[in-house]
């Protein structure tokens, strides 16, 4: 990939960024709707509490790596961008002094994951898993959809097959030995795998670590996938979601299980462009920041 420079006078970009500030309002205004009245919601506000970007993060538009803008003062202000003859763009090399392994690390992921087929027999027991004979001690406050013996009997009949080291971090201490592997934070990049929901919901968090060198539609894009992905996700889990308006996904029945297995392959498709995008924009920092090639 070769970077092709581009410079966006104010009159091009403004309407860009004009959108893009309205469309990050519409997808955080329940989220700021609520916080403005102090209120929780048990499945949207995860994207906000468990990955660090702010609604005002979202709305703040970058155009990438490679694109220069004319007359834009408050880009100019911000961190990793420099201004030469009035056009501002990226600091590309500032940026790879301070994220230089941040980038090389999230490329390594994302290729790795790319490079596998997707699974889809997990099925969602990961969030089972997390509260297998856990008790009264649970991460969430919602009421578990079979009880707790009906929960437990679930995953006593099911084999784990959880791929994902941020998921089985939060596995009871009875629910993590039964997992088919015993995941690490170091072979992280080893074991991810395209099908799993939590490694697409994460696109969102690595377009966060790759601002302002990713363009913001990019981090959009992620942002809503993951929130679908949410849903299905709590969806699929042994909560009650009926106060939401919500169907479960009874992942204990053959029907859930293709129901489940048929959405996973679905958001794996739909993501699949997504994590090209953010190899993308990690091979653009590189390039123009003067970095030897990406040697895997």
């Amino acid at each position: 990939m070769s970077i092709v420079p581009r410079v966006l006078t104010r009159d091009e970009w403004v309407p860009l960024a004009d959108a893009h500030a309205a469309r990050a309002d519409a997808l955080t205004a329940s989220y700021r709707e609520r916080a403005g009245r102090g209120e929780r919601h048990a499945i949207e506000d995860f994207l906000f509490d468990y990955y660090s970007a702010r609604p005002a993060h979202l709305r703040r538009w970058h155009p990438g790596v490679g694109v220069s803008l004319e007359g834009a003062p408050d880009h100019a202000g911000w961190r990793f961008y420099a201004t030469a003859d009035g056009v501002t763009s990226v600091d590309a090399a500032a940026f790879w002094e301070a994220k230089g392994s941040t980038v090389d690390y999230v490329e390594s992921l994302l290729r790795a994951t790319e490079g596998r087929p997707a699974m889809r027999g997990c099925f969602g027991l990961h969030e089972w898993a997390m509260v297998y004979r856990a008790g009264e001690d649970r991460r969430h406050t919602l009421p578990l959809r079979l009880g707790q013996e009906g929960t437990d009997a679930v995953v006593d009949s099911h084999d784990l097959a959880c791929t994902h080291m941020d998921a089985f971090r939060f596995f009871t201490p009875e629910a993590a030995p039964r997992n088919a592997l015993q995941l690490t934070r170091a072979d992280q990049p080893a074991r991810e795998q395209p099908g799993c929901l939590h490694a697409n919901m994460d696109l969102y968090k690595w377009a966060g670590k790759l601002v302002p060198a990713v363009p913001s539609e990019t981090a959009l894009d992620a942002f809503e996938l993951a929130m679908e992905i949410r849903y299905l996700d709590m969806q699929a889990s042994p909560y009650d979601v009926t106060e939401f308006g919500l169907e479960p996904v009874r992942i204990e029945t053959p029907e859930g299980k293709r129901d489940y297995a048929e959405r996973q392959a679905e958001f794996s498709r739909r993501a699949a462009p997504l994590r090209d995008s953010l190899i993308q924009a990690c091979v653009a920092a590189r390039q123009a920041a003067g970095v030897a090639t990406f040697a895997g």
